[in-house]
């Protein structure tokens, strides 16, 4: 089952012309998760080729316009196709304001279900939305507006069927097999009761997407996005200016690494939602920062796509 992130803006604050604003989306087999929906979302997707009626989630940090103001042209976008099933809107309080407002204003055609979920409790972890064989669960932070970062993260999988064990045991080849791979133990006609462990490797652990953006250098983050086969974390600022990022409640690039270092295996950081200060060559000076304390830091750019493997496929 492929996984893999296509980072569709990496501004904070405000566009500029190589950088659209803050959005990532997950692409899960075919089905699509967006986090934030920053201005230019709706070009970077059309540029990556991307299918937006596959989108069944959006979830949202919170409502500062420069994570919001993709939404109302998406919601829109949505209806130039046929869909049956419903669009998720989740994120904190005033989200349900923002999403009926912009349908009220603008007179939208909508012919599909949006689905507005807000976040009743921002300041505890707690799961906003399940799928088949996986959870998104928030991530409490601590910026100007209340806000919340997100992981999305896989059930554990089977271990690894051994066919050579199976017949060492007796068990035919056949739907025996099947049901042991699905976890049901079976009775051979001698009468023997053999379990799936029998036959079967360790459990093997899902995968794990975090994201972080928008927040004060919380230690109660690490814990949360500790394990993570992708880290996407703001890196706003360089650490010279600290102050300035605290008084805004953000973070610097090596604040994110700190973070990303303590939280223990994670198996790469993204570095996003950058200042408008900074030029492309400037930006070089953050991933450096990052780097020394977490070398498995990048920088993300526009339309970047980040494959997200299976552990043992890495």
């Amino acid at each position: 089952m492929n996984m893999e992130a296509f980072v569709l803006g990496t501004s904070g604050t405000m566009p500029l012309p190589s950088r659209h604003l803050t959005s990532v989306l997950l692409r899960r087999e075919g089905e699509l998760f967006l986090f934030d929906c920053g201005e230019g979302t709706q070009v970077s997707m059309r540029r990556l080729n991307l299918k937006w009626k596959k989108i069944s989630a959006i979830f949202v940090s919170h409502t500062h316009a420069d994570h919001v103001t993709g939404l109302p042209g998406m919601l829109m976008l949505s209806s130039q196709v046929e869909r049956d099933d419903p669009l998720y809107v989740i994120g904190p309080p005033k989200i349900r304001d923002f999403v009926d407002a912009s349908r009220d204003v603008l007179e939208m055609y909508i012919n599909y279900e949006i689905v507005v979920k807000e976040i009743e409790n921002p300041s505890a972890r707690q799961v906003v939305y399940q799928g088949d064989g996986f959870a998104v669960r928030t991530v409490p932070l601590s910026h100007s507006r209340t806000c919340v970062g997100y992981v999305l993260e896989e059930d554990p999988r089977p271990g690894l069927f051994h066919p050579e064990r199976a017949m060492e045991i007796g068990v035919p080849r056949g739907p025996l097999w099947g049901k042991l791979q699905h976890g049901s133990e079976v009775e051979l006609d001698d009468g023997r009761v053999i379990r799936p462990g029998d036959v079967m490797g360790a459990p093997r652990r899902g995968r794990k997407f975090s994201y972080v953006t928008d927040t004060l250098p919380l230690p109660t983050i690490a814990p949360e996005v500790s394990g993570s086969d992708l880290l996407i974390s703001e890196g706003m600022f360089e650490h010279a200016l600290r102050d300035t990022a605290h008084a805004k409640r953000h973070m610097t690039a090596r604040e994110a690494a700190q973070i990303a270092a303590e939280a223990g295996d994670i198996k790469q950081m993204g570095l996003i939602h950058y200042s408008p200060r900074y030029t492309e060559r400037d930006l070089k000076r953050l991933l450096q920062e990052a780097q020394e304390l977490f070398p498995r830091s990048f920088l993300t750019r526009d339309r970047q796509t980040i494959p997200i493997p299976y552990e043992e496929d890495a």
